[in-house]
């Protein structure tokens, strides 16, 4: 089957992107696609598949994100900024609601963050602390910064739903391999936590944030957007920073503007970078990508967000 692609990225979290409106697969068809087209070794590569999709609960158009292994994730706010532009494009509006797996979000385009820089406003949530929820079994909510036994080390961790879940911990170093050992036991899907989570390591940077995520279905990814608002809102539930100011947050990846209200809607305005258009062959039976054509390069695109990257220094 032949796709026609937008290779994006957020925050440089990559993907492969499909106007999927019109396409009629399952969720297990979608899946095959997915790890096809997300696989690093394969035509594409990238964390995940995006898909903009129908109206869907009265919302202008719908989002759909499956990760690099095929799993379904409720959000990812790096990948919503795309959808949404693609979504404004094809509908010819600048602001939308849009629905997600299980929640929905206000997306809107603003200003460049910097020039050249396509940009958009999304606004996601309410956070939520009920790690009932996730589930996570034998763990009282909300927890905050409590050590969680049956994870290894001693951090003291944050739990938060943006609404998929993630374990903030905040720290004066990011040890990354203390990070992925602590994200391939939530990986593992043991019985108390069913569901996985994303894990992340946040240190404060004077007014700035940066975050180290060991992402669900993905492992130790440049950027995670749902990572970076539930580390937001973790910092200032926490006191590490003032509910409703403008924080930057920092990742491998690039960097957003971020702001978190105790109403716990979290705000987020990042870039929506195309670097090229084209389309790809994925064979269903065999799930695997092949006649890769691209057609047009983003060139100012690309050097655009470059410039922000070499500007920035998010470790």
């Amino acid at each position: 089957m032949r796709f026609g692609i937008v290779k994006c990225h957020g925050s440089g979290n990559d993907f492969p992107m499909i106007d999927a409106r019109e396409i009629e697969l399952s969720a297990v068809e979608w899946a095959t696609v997915a790890r096809a087209l997300a696989d690093r070794r394969g035509a594409v590569g990238g964390d995940g598949l995006l898909l903009l999709g129908k109206s869907l609960r009265s919302c202008d158009f719908s989002m759909a994100m499956f990760n690099s292994d095929g799993s379904e994730a409720e959000t990812c706010l790096n990948g919503l900024r795309c959808v949404a532009r693609m979504g404004f494009e094809a509908l010819g509006i600048d602001q939308a609601r849009v629905a997600l797996k299980t929640s929905e979000a206000l997306v809107e385009r603003v200003p460049e963050l910097a020039p050249g820089v396509y940009s958009v406003l999304e606004t996601a949530g309410p956070a939520s602390l009920d790690v009932a929820a996730w589930p996570m079994v034998g763990e009282a909510a909300p927890l905050v910064e409590r050590a969680i036994p049956r994870l290894p080390g001693e951090r003291r961790f944050t739990a938060v739903a943006m609404p998929n879940p993630h374990l903030v911990a905040f720290v004066e170093a990011v040890d990354e391999d203390e990070l992925v050992r602590v994200g391939e036991v939530c990986e593992a899907a043991p019985d108390w936590l069913p569901n996985r989570a994303n894990v992340s390591f946040v240190e404060v940077r004077g007014n700035a944030l940066f975050v180290r995520t060991f992402e669900r279905g993905v492992g130790l990814t440049d950027s995670c957007g749902s990572a970076m608002a539930a580390s937001t809102y973790a910092a200032c539930l926490t006191g590490r920073i003032g509910w409703d100011r403008e924080t930057v947050v920092l990742n491998r990846g690039g960097m957003v503007r971020a702001r978190a209200g105790e109403d716990a809607m979290v705000s987020i305005a990042g870039n929506a970078t195309y670097e090229w258009t084209g389309s790809v062959t994925v064979d269903l039976g065999s799930g695997t990508a092949g006649d890769l054509v691209i057609e047009a390069w983003r060139n100012d695109e690309i050097a655009a967000w470059g410039a922000v990257a070499d500007e920035a220094a998010w470790g």
